[in-house]
């Protein structure tokens, strides 16, 4: 009995430490050559084509987030990241996710669990496509040397001139891990014309 309550315990310690140790890989938004494509993916919800350039057009930022269903740190950032699209979407700030190596039925379900309203693609539905996905290569090129890769985020700016060739953006604001809260907020106010945090 003594033995069954100790392991058990312990079992429970190594759970809360591996969750804990799931959030730990924050990271800082730096500006990285990155060569970024252009994109035609499916709409993870109604299977339709979204075209990334056509989505950037015109707005003032765009962060695309690339998240996996059954990450535990994306699961850490899902809920900052749908208050960032709810607070900011009347700035000309916009969310597109982009789904990775899960099941699109288990990516509906992570859509409908934390209530995501941002739109998602999804680029592969299999853990086995992880080295052959575009998402691979990007984030690979900007230093991230995670094995997943979930969250990875890349910044565009919807203002400047569009691009003529297959290519989105040259150099791009990306994030190789979670968001550190705080920093993320001021970034997407600074890039949106808004007053600091800091400042109100």
């Amino acid at each position: 009995m003594y033995f069954m309550k100790l392991s058990s315990s312990f079992l429970l310690v190594l759970l809360i430490a591996s969750f804990a140790f799931a959030q730990n890989e924050q990271a800082p938004i730096v500006e990285k050559k990155i060569d970024y494509e252009d994109w035609g993916l499916p709409n993870v919800l109604t299977g339709k084509d979204m075209n990334l350039r056509k989505f950037v057009r015109g707005k003032k930022l765009v962060m695309a987030v690339y998240w996996a269903p059954w990450c535990p740190n994306w699961k850490h950032d899902a809920a900052f990241v749908q208050g960032l699209y709810e607070k900011y979407k009347g700035d000309g700030f916009d969310v597109i996710g982009v789904a990775e190596y899960d099941s699109v039925a288990k990516m509906k379900a992570h859509i409908g669990q934390y209530k995501l309203t941002f739109p998602s693609v999804y680029e592969s539905d299999s853990t086995a496509a992880r080295e052959k996905t575009k998402h691979f290569t990007m984030r690979r090129t900007a230093g991230d040397t995670r094995k997943w890769g979930s969250p990875w985020y890349v910044f565009f700016d919807g203002t400047k001139p569009e691009p003529k060739g297959p290519i989105q953006a040259e150099t791009a604001a990306v994030v190789n891990g979670e968001l550190i809260k705080k920093d993320a907020e001021e970034y997407i106010r600074q890039k949106l014309g808004l007053e600091a945090v800091s400042a109100k």
